[in-house]
């Protein structure tokens, strides 16, 4: 039996892993803003679900509940950061407080989690730190651009961390889903749109989303097995892309990223001293 912790447990991709771990025998603590989220499988599994309930961008409140959780299951093998959601709209049409939101939910918070059980993993002599970003931590659509930011963001984070706590037995993984059907778009914090957007890539990509036409192929049980099966090999990839869509975008985006820097390779070391 192992231990997880994962937040944003009460929905998508969070849900659907804690409910396959409790099942197989494993214990989870499902961290979540509404614990009533959780009654049916409480009653079910008891003592092997223990749920923590705080907001991911209350600090203090996060830092309490890791600190009870680690404390009442004595280790924790694998801390699954989970939590967040997307915010849609051009940059432009997006409010400032929808801007502090996002940013304080997927990307600050998501550092403080890190931050917070860190020290409780090197206590141990270890463990394993799953974030959960996106194909769009690499690869970015129109209409997303405060998503991206804190995606793309996320992944440095835990790039640098991960050479910083490699030494203390701590491994890290970031796995980039593609869109996946896991309920995420009825979950969109969506900025009003600005007429001006209507007839441009942004104005394209609302009307694909909003008539279902948005490609859409990942299956949530799937990429919860195959990231299940990744996050336990004893040497896992750093980022592991689910979804076909996922895999073609990033192999297409990096292919192209990379053409582009060696074309710059005369200008770039024309920039060195002598």
């Amino acid at each position: 039996m192992k231990n997880w912790l994962i937040t944003g447990a009460s929905s998508g991709l969070g849900m659907l892993m804690t409910r396959k771990l409790l099942a197989r025998g494993d214990k989870v603590v499902a961290c979540v803003r509404r614990p009533a989220s959780l009654d049916e499988l409480y009653a079910h599994y008891g003592e092997r679900l223990i749920v923590c309930c705080f907001d991911m961008t209350d600090t203090p409140a996060m830092r309490d509940a890791l600190t009870a959780a680690f404390t009442a299951c004595g280790r924790i093998d694998y801390v699954v950061s989970n939590a967040g959601y997307g915010l849609f709209g051009a940059a432009e049409e997006v409010s400032d407080a929808q801007i502090e939101r996002q940013i304080a939910t997927n990307l600050t918070g998501s550092i403080q989690l890190v931050r917070a059980v860190l020290p409780w993993l090197r206590a141990q002599n270890g463990g394993r730190i799953v974030q959960i970003s996106s194909e769009g931590g690499q690869v970015a659509y129109p209409n997303f651009s405060l998503y991206h930011a804190s995606k793309w963001g996320i992944e440095g984070f835990m790039e640098s961390v991960a050479q910083e706590v490699k030494p203390f037995g701590i491994d890290i993984v970031i796995a980039e889903p593609g869109p996946t059907a896991t309920g995420f778009g009825q979950g969109l914090d969506h900025a009003t749109p600005l007429a001006v957007y209507d007839e441009t890539p942004a104005g394209e990509v609302r009307r694909a989303i909003a008539s279902g036409a948005f490609d859409i192929k990942g299956d949530a049980e799937r990429t919860v097995d195959a990231l299940i099966k990744v996050v336990e090999m004893p040497q896992p990839p750093f980022r592991v892309p689910l979804g076909s869509i996922a895999y073609h975008h990033l192999t297409s985006s990096l292919s192209a990223r990379l053409q582009e820097i060696e074309r710059q390779r005369e200008v770039a070391c024309s920039a060195d001293r002598d």
